[in-house]
């Protein structure tokens, strides 16, 4: 299995795990999003609290040169240390919501 095609399963296997105990009210749905094609994951929740709707990215993956980028993560878990934990090497893992100059403070790629 290519390297693509491996970190994608991953990345899949990994959201489907976070949000396999349905996190979905009667009125908020949580629902995991995959665009296999472009490499795009992310968990949403929406639904209506009260007279307000909501609309919010959990969590946000994408995978771009051959690189797993967590692009915004709202949730307790560490993906990044999931992912290393699945045979993921850090170097390419990219913490894509902290600045350049703090990913180069990581054990993670800088881009």
């Amino acid at each position: 299995m290519d390297k693509l095609n491996k970190y994608s399963k991953i990345v899949q296997d990994i959201l489907s795990e976070y949000t396999q105990d349905n996190l979905s009210t009667d009125n908020i749905e949580t629902q995991v999003i995959f665009d296999t094609l472009r490499c795009h994951y992310q968990v949403v929740t929406l639904g209506w609290e009260g007279q307000k709707w909501v609309h919010y990215c959990l969590i946000h993956i994408d995978i771009k040169s051959q690189k797993i980028w967590i692009q915004w993560n709202m949730t307790e878990k560490d993906i990044a240390q999931d992912l290393v934990n699945l045979g993921v090497p850090k170097q390419d893992i990219v913490i894509g919501f902290h600045p350049p100059f703090m990913r180069k403070l990581t054990e993670y790629a800088i881009g």
